[in-house]
């Protein structure tokens, strides 16, 4: 199957789950994961149109945005506070920020570098932070509260991976999101959902989908 084939059926699926919820297919996202693939099929997506890709490796995803400067790249994999800086020179935004001490360093290396990154927030309800990453709802407040408002890194959303085949995980990030806006008086979005749940996230609210393999297909290594 083709890339352009396998884009067409993810945005079949899309547009039905839309339906079904009531919701625009544009309000979505596809966010392709683009970690250990290679070049071409990247500039293959960007001739059909897509112009940001996730990567969950700060050096791999700095690389493709040294070589792809056209494109942009989203930081969606665990950030180490030593990686910090390169993380802010080459992603657009990061998708990980998980606990205070982390949004500390990256604020003085924003300052430093002089450059405005989105950040989301990745959160974990359910326990599966040591192999994942993401803070609770308990440790949100400080980690906002070490985010400080800088207008260097803007609060721009949500993201969590929650545990395979637990459906109501989107609808408690949902309702998270709701009381996280009410709270902080802005809107937030919401990145949940791959390809094997995408429907269920899309219904639940979701912003973004984040697709790896569905997207590119099999990684050749």
């Amino acid at each position: 199957m083709s890339l352009r084939d396998r884009i067409e059926g993810l945005q079949a699926r899309i547009q039905r789950a839309c339906e079904a919820a009531g919701r625009e297919p544009s309000s979505i996202e596809l966010l392709p994961v683009s970690k250990k693939q290679p070049l071409s099929l990247i500039r293959e997506a960007a001739t059909l149109g897509f112009t940001r890709f996730g990567e969950n490796y700060v050096q791999e995803g700095a690389d493709k945005a040294v070589a792809l400067p056209d494109l942009s790249f989203i930081l969606l994999g665990p950030l180490q506070r030593n990686k910090a800086k390169p993380a802010l020179q080459h992603f657009a935004e990061i998708q990980s920020l998980d606990r205070p001490e982390l949004a500390e360093r990256l604020r003085r290396f924003a300052e430093e570098l002089d450059v405005i990154r989105p950040m989301w927030i990745q959160v974990d309800l359910w326990d599966e932070a040591t192999k994942l990453g993401g803070c609770t709802e308990a440790e949100l407040p400080a980690l906002i509260e070490s985010l400080g408002g800088d207008p260097r890194l803007p609060m721009k959303g949500l993201m969590a991976i929650p545990p395979p085949d637990d459906r109501a995980a989107f609808s408690e990030l949902a309702t998270l999101r709701e009381r996280m806006q009410q709270d902080l008086g802005q809107s937030l979005r919401l990145s949940m959902g791959m390809s094997s749940d995408l429907e269920a996230a899309i219904v639940a609210g979701s912003d973004q989908i984040r697709i790896g393999t569905a997207f590119f297909g099999e990684r050749s290594h």
